[in-house]
C-alpha cells in the first residue's frame, strides 16, 4: 500500500487495485501542483453535470461541451469559462472526461470535424478517460486510433447512478495500459467518487461494467418476477419486498428499483434501453467464449422484450409495467 496525494492506493494480485479516499488528506487536494490543470468534459446530462462541478470545486480549470447547447452555456456562465460551442474547443486540455451514452458516440464526439476535430487537436501526452460503457473490445480499437495521435486512454465506467455522481461517491472500473495514465486518471476521478478498481489492460473496465449490470439485471427481472408471481397468490407486492431486505433476496434491485416501482416513481435514472446495451454486451463476451451463459441470455431477451414493448427511453423501471401486464395487472403497487 502507498500513499498518492489523496488517495491510498492498494495493490492486490496481478496488478489491480483499489484507490480509497483519503479523509484526512483530502483538503490538501487543492494545495497541489495539478500537471492537469485543464480539464475537458464532455456530456452535461443527469451524471456528468454533477461530476463537472465536482471537478471545478477541486480547482481545476474545466471546458465543458454538451450537444445542448443550453447546458454548455449555463455551464459556462455559471463558473466563469469560455463557452464551448463545439468539442474541438476542449482542445487545450490534457485531460478528456466522457460522460455520454454508448462508446460510439465517444468516437463520434472526438473525431467530429475531421481535420478540425477535437482529436486533431489535442497534444501528444493528452489523456482521454472514457467513463461510458462500451464493448471493450471497441474501447481497444478506439486506444490504439488514439495511439497514432499520441494519446492515451483509459476506460473507466462507472456505478452509483446520478445520486452517486452528485455525491461524489462514485465507483469507478478502470482499465488501462499506460501506468502514468492511469495514475493521472485515479488523481482526476478522486474527486468524484471513493473508490477505483484497476482491473487489467485497456478494456476490462469495460468487462467489469458489463458484467456489473448483467447481475444487477438478473436480480432486477427476478425480483419483477416474483413480485407478479406472488401478486398472484394474493401477496403484498410491499410486504414481500421487507421480506427480501431482511431475507437472502435482498439486492440493489429490491432495495431501490422495486421500490420505486411500489411508489409509483418513475422518474429517470437508468434509461431502459441502455441498461438492456449493457447486458448485450455481457450475452457478447459469453458467446465469444463459448461460455454457457443461459442466464445471460434469458435476462437479455426480457429486457429486450420490454425495450421493444414500451421504448427504450424511460427508466429501467417501467420495464415492470409490461411485465405485470402480461398477466393482466397495469401497475407494480
Amino acid at each position: 500500500m502507498r500513499v498518492s496525494g489523496n488517495l491510498i492506493i492498494h495493490y492486490r494480485q496481478r496488478q489491480s487495485i483499489i484507490v480509497k479516499i483519503s479523509k484526512c488528506l483530502r483538503s490538501s487536494r487543492r494545495e497541489e501542483n495539478v500537471t492537469d490543470h485543464i480539464i475537458g468534459f464532455i456530456g452535461l446530462g443527469n451524471m456528468g453535470s454533477h461530476m463537472a462541478v465536482h471537478l471545478v470545486k477541486a480547482g481545476y480549470e474545466v471546458l465543458a461541451y454538451d450537444i445542448d447547447p443550453e447546458k454548455r452555456r449555463a455551464f459556462a456562465r455559471e463558473h466563469g469559462t469560455a463557452v464551448s460551442e463545439t468539442a474541438a474547443d476542449l482542445a487545450p486540455a490534457s485531460v478528456i472526461l466522457t460522460m455520454v451514452p454508448t462508446g460510439a458516440v465517444v468516437r463520434a464526439v472526438l473525431n467530429e470535424g475531421g481535420e478540425n476535430s477535437l482529436l486533431a487537436g489535442l497534444k501528444p501526452g493528452s489523456l482521454v478517460i472514457d467513463t461510458t460503457s462500451s464493448p471493450p473490445e471497441s474501447t481497444r480499437e478506439l486506444g490504439a486510433d488514439l495511439a497514432r495521435h499520441g494519446v492515451l486512454l483509459i476506460d473507466a465506467p462507472v456505478s452509483g447512478g446520478w445520486i452517486g455522481a452528485r455525491d461524489a461517491n462514485l465507483v469507478f472500473m478502470m482499465g488501462g495500459d499506460s501506468e502514468d495514465a492511469i495514475e493521472r486518471s485515479a488523481t482526476v476521478l478522486s474527486h468524484l467518487g471513493k473508490q477505483i478498481f484497476r482491473l487489467g489492460k485497456l478494456g476490462s473496465g469495460h468487462v467489469m461494467k458489463s458484467m456489473n449490470n448483467y447481475v444487477s439485471a438478473a436480480a432486477y427481472v427476478g425480483a419483477c418476477e416474483a413480485l407478479i408471481i406472488g401478486k398472484q397468490y394474493g401477496l403484498d407486492p410491499a410486504m414481500m419486498v421487507d421480506v427480501f431486505n431482511v431475507s437472502t433476496a435482498r439486492s440493489f434491485a429490491t432495495e431501490t428499483s422495486i421500490r420505486r416501482i411500489i411508489a409509483g416513481n418513475e422518474s429517470r435514472n437508468f434509461a431502459l434501453d441502455l441498461f438492456t446495451k449493457d447486458i448485450k454486451i455481457a450475452v457478447d463476451l459469453a458467446d465469444a467464449k463459448a461460455v454457457k451463459a443461459t442466464l445471460t441470455h434469458a435476462v437479455h431477451g426480457r429486457m429486450v422484450e420490454a425495450r421493444d414493448a414500451i421504448g427504450g427511453y424511460g427508466d429501467h423501471t417501467k420495464a415492470y409495467a409490461f411485465w405485470a401486464s402480461e398477466v393482466g395487472e397495469d401497475n407494480g403497487r
